[in-house]
């Protein structure tokens, strides 16, 4: 009797994918890589700004510069508009050498191995970094960990990977640098005109994505801004508004009952009527915020300096600023002299000649040069002379 047969399926035999696409080389990954590199570096050095701006150490509070009045505004705008054109390059890069990571056997020495685990931590990191920040400035937040901060620390693993990636790819990098280079002389020489067009097409996708969203901070392009979540003229009394007064949980009752207190070495408190009494002075200062936005408008007020000067504070005075805000992670905002010396920092009553509204901080906020827009305390109660 014939033993009956085990009937096992018959699958096809599994083989690596195969990559015929001939601009998959070094020369694209160069080119591509020269435009991803300089736009991570320019975020790098902006974030930073944007970081120790809101979260000095404690030895450079007093030494942070409130001139020039639009200098957040340009390094933050720049870091936003950067950002969101790396992550075009990024995905062009990642095309260009994605059939890299199929390379078999994988791992082919000691080096081998410590450069595609280096290329792994600075892809995913990379990732993370201009998506998270994609969503940040959108305001949505799908995730448990603080953004801020481990923005801030993922930013230095981010330059760390990448120049140990530059360090390890140096020759080919060398080789493939420009038109005439060794490597780039050797790659087929048809490949060229194609190569152009890929790049042209790149940097097009890059000068779409800029265009139609630079315009929330460079306000001359304002009518192109099709793409950005806020536009520049869109809000009450037409500026931008990211917390409401609902959103901050300040009611009406507390509005109503509201009196500002200076605490110093004279301590006083002032009534609305009692403060618009007081000297007033107006200025024209940019309002910018760290999701990329800025506008700038005519704010009117009371010199901060002069506040803390009737209070008793010596000329250099730290001055520690109160919201009515509820919650908040800025509801307590502290100023170095640098900025409460400035005849600009005010604690501003009205906008563009009008009263502020109350989501733009009713009865008084503050307005400073050179300061992010977290820091631009809303609904403020109290001022301390430190």
């Amino acid at each position: 009797m014939t033993p009956r047969t085990r009937w096992r399926p018959h699958l096809p035999p599994v083989r690596p994918p195969l990559f015929r696409g001939r601009l998959h080389d070094a020369r694209t990954a160069t080119a591509v890589g020269r435009w991803l590199g300089a736009a991570v570096a320019v975020c790098f050095v902006t974030g930073l700004i944007s970081h120790y701006l809101q979260h000095p150490p404690a030895w450079s509070a007093d030494r942070l510069p409130s001139r020039p009045v639009w200098g957040y505004r340009l390094t933050q705008g720049l870091h936003v508009a950067t950002g969101l054109a790396a992550i075009v390059l990024l995905l062009a890069k990642l095309w260009a050498v994605y059939p890299r990571l199929y390379v078999r056997p994988p791992v082919r020495s000691v080096r081998h191995g410590l450069e595609r685990l280096s290329v792994a931590v600075l892809v995913a990191t990379a990732v993370f970094q201009l998506f998270t920040g994609l969503l940040n400035i959108v305001e949505w937040y799908p995730w448990p960990f603080p953004f801020v901060q481990t923005h801030f620390a993922v930013a230095w693993v981010v330059a760390g990977s990448l120049l140990l990636h530059i360090a390890v790819k140096a020759p080919d990098i060398r080789a493939h640098w420009g038109r005439r280079s060794a490597g780039t002389l050797a790659l087929p020489a048809e490949d060229a005109r194609d190569r152009r067009s890929l790049m042209l097409g790149v940097g097009a996708a890059v000068g779409a994505v800029t265009l139609t969203t630079v315009g929330q901070a460079f306000t001359p392009l304002k009518r192109l801004d099709l793409l950005a979540p806020r536009h520049p003229d869109h809000g009450p009394q037409g500026l931008p508004v990211n917390r409401t007064v609902a959103a901050a949980g300040v009611t009406a009752r507390a509005l109503r009952d509201w009196r500002l207190e200076v605490l110093g070495p004279a301590p006083y408190s002032l009534t609305l009527d009692q403060l618009r009494s007081l000297t007033q002075t107006s200025a024209r200062l940019p309002i910018s915020c760290v999701e990329g936005w800025s506008v700038e408008a005519r704010w009117g007020g009371v010199r901060v300096r002069d506040l803390v000067e009737r209070a008793g504070g010596r000329p250099g005075a730290d001055v520690r600023v109160v919201s009515l805000e509820v919650r908040g992670d800025y509801r307590v905002m502290e100023m170095g002299r640098e900025y409460a010396e400035d005849p600009l920092t005010l604690l501003a009553l009205t906008l563009n000649g009008r009263v502020l509204s109350p989501d733009h901080g009713y009865p008084a906020r503050i307005i400073a040069p050179n300061r992010p827009g977290v820091l631009q305390t809303k609904w403020v109660t109290r001022l301390e002379v430190l």
